[in-house]
């Protein structure tokens, strides 16, 4: 069965989002994932609720391609977070016709982090947005399971997202991702990398914002992570290469992502 791709704008940071999508489109993706939030203070955020003329750029270069937007991101929930300042990114996510918006956990009281994600995702869906939250090892939602306990405590419309890198270091368990309820799973992330026997907090980092692997070049587990998931979910491809980029360009490192992605997915397809 094929699988939807999009591009996860981290692989392609660097590119606004007219540029991002047309990018995709040359790639061969059927969608792309728009960054509207910056996440550090080294890597942008492009923010088309505050800049209508972008907005307007972002919605031609959809139109003219074919390319759809999968999701929104990236909302941290920390304790100091104000919800109510998110309407415009939400809005603006509905009017570019978004799927989903991916949360992050960054507010160390768990049973605020979940009232708030709850929040966030009833306003999402007034938006026909859904929300999902993300976990990271070095959060404090480290893992699947503290995730689906924080999701099960938020309310029904809260989803996860599941990446292969962040799960794989996380140790969480294959059994559980199997037995995720579907309206929990809307999509997951997908790439490579390295796996060695332990990770610090600056090698956990380093993979997750700068550089992982094409699907297949690495030696995560994917096959087992795929057929875990159900055979149509959505898949986003966030593949940062920062090495790579810099010396091949953009468009190199994306048309070998997409080779290497639709290469595991026959692979695994022939042999499930």
């Amino acid at each position: 069965m094929t699988r939807r791709l999009s591009l996860a704008h981290l692989t392609a940071i660097n590119l606004p989002p007219p540029a991002l999508i047309e990018a995709a489109a040359r790639a061969g993706f059927d969608a792309v994932g728009l960054r509207l939030i910056r996440v550090t203070d080294t890597s942008p955020g492009y923010p088309l609720m505050d800049d209508r003329a972008a907005l307007r750029a972002t919605k031609a270069a959809l139109g003219s391609t074919g390319i759809a937007v999968s999701d929104i991101e990236f909302v941290k929930i920390t304790p100091e977070i104000d919800l109510a300042a998110l309407e415009g990114f939400l809005d603006a996510g509905a009017e570019l016709g978004a799927r989903e918006v991916i949360s992050a956990p960054y507010d160390p009281d768990l049973p605020r982090l979940a009232d708030r994600l709850g929040q966030l995702s009833e306003m999402a869906s007034e938006r026909d947005l859904g929300l999902s939250l993300e976990f990271f090892p070095w959060t404090v939602v480290p893992d699947l399971t503290t995730a689906l306990r924080i999701a099960t405590e938020a309310g029904p419309g809260l989803g996860i997202l599941v990446d292969a890198l962040h799960f794989d270091r996380s140790g969480s368990a294959l059994e559980e991702l199997r037995a995720l309820p579907r309206d929990r799973l809307r999509m997951a992330h997908l790439c490579d990398a390295p796996v060695h026997a332990a990770y610090s907090t600056e090698m956990l980092l380093d993979a997750a914002r700068a550089e992982r692997l094409p699907p297949g070049d690495g030696q995560i587990d994917l096959p087992a992570f795929l057929a875990a998931l159900p055979d149509d979910l959505p898949l986003g491809l966030e593949v940062p290469m920062t090495r790579a980029t810099a010396k091949d360009g953009i468009d190199a490192v994306l048309s070998r992502v997409m080779r290497a992605t639709r290469r595991l997915l026959s692979a695994t397809e022939r042999t499930s």
